[in-house]
């Protein structure tokens, strides 16, 4: 019999660690970025959202459901010069790049399931 993965009498951990001003770090903070400026304006709101980065260009795309407006442009750009990305002698200016988003309305079926989970039900919900 052949030892696989799942039968491995011994597991190796791993995990990626990567530094500050890595494009993995830029999307995480850009994307946390918009989720708490969200939420500063809708407690209630809810938030899918990812980024990618590429020299010179940041996508932004997901779903919300929520009340606020949020210019994502300015936000990315304000974030991305935060961040230190200030000129192209970097690779990355955070007033030149381009920002793309594709921010859609949360889908009702994902509505449905988060308005209804379980954890929702517990707190009273008879559903």
């Amino acid at each position: 019999m052949s030892t696989t993965f799942m039968t491995s009498p011994s597991l190796l951990f791993t995990s990626e660690s990567v530094t500050e001003g890595h494009p993995d770090k830029m999307c995480d903070q850009i994307s946390d970025a918009v989720l708490d400026a969200i939420l500063e304006q809708d407690p209630m709101g809810r938030v899918a959202c990812e980024t990618a980065v590429k020299t010179g260009y940041v996508m932004v795309l997901g779903e919300v459901s929520t009340t606020a407006f949020v210019n994502i442009d300015e936000l990315v750009r304000r974030v991305v010069t935060e961040i230190g990305y200030d000129s192209s002698d970097t690779g990355f200016d955070g007033t030149t790049c381009g920002v793309m988003s594709a921010i859609a309305s949360q889908s009702p079926d994902i509505a449905q399931g988060v308005d209804v989970a379980l954890e929702y039900r517990k707190n009273g919900d008879s559903e």
